[in-house]
């Protein structure tokens, strides 16, 4: 579904959204459900897509609900599905310790990492280096900055309007992977 609907940027950032969110895993301990994860990292920008960009909710709202769809049609007990469309909606609240939601705090860090180049520090060269020459940007920032700057103009009181008001574009233009 990643495919068919995002962008080849879009599709990119979601997948790197996974790598990262694993690797942080990995580096501090935290079990997780590997297959809710990839999911839920594959879908959480779904909503940004022309097809399922809800003209009410805001983007991870309307993400969420495919997720729900998504995990549902795969045959995913209804609970599952809610799960999955909890981390969706999560990945652009307030931050969730690894402790109460391991996959939702998963997508959090990578989300933000990718996105406004928060906590670098977790993301090694190398690694960077390995996964941007897997998964480029593209132009992921630009692409990115206008689905987030018209969201923002048709939602005003959307995370991705907060987001953007909280000075966002700057972060993402001067995001270190695009150095």
């Amino acid at each position: 579904m990643a495919t068919r609907y995002c962008s080849p940027a879009l599709l990119n950032h979601s997948i790197r959204s996974y790598v990262w969110g694993v690797t942080y895993a990995r580096a501090h301990r935290i079990a997780f459900d590997d297959e809710l994860y990839y999911v839920s990292a594959l879908l959480h920008d779904a909503g940004l897509t022309e097809p399922f960009d809800s003209h009410s909710l805001p983007f991870e709202e309307a993400g969420g609900q495919l997720a729900w769809v998504f995990g549902v049609a795969a045959g995913w007990p209804e609970a599952r599905a809610a799960r999955a469309e909890h981390i969706v909606v999560t990945h652009m609240r307030a931050d969730v310790s690894a402790a109460d939601d391991a996959e939702s705090h998963l997508l959090q860090v990578a989300t933000a990492w990718d996105v406004a180049g928060r906590r670098p520090e977790e993301f090694p060269e190398p690694l960077r280096k390995s996964v941007l020459d897997r998964y480029p940007r593209l132009d992921f920032a630009t692409e990115f900055l206008a689905s987030f700057e018209d969201q923002a103009e048709r939602k005003p009181s959307s995370t991705a309007a907060q987001s953007i008001g909280s000075g966002g574009r700057s972060r993402l233009l001067a995001h270190p992977l695009d150095a």
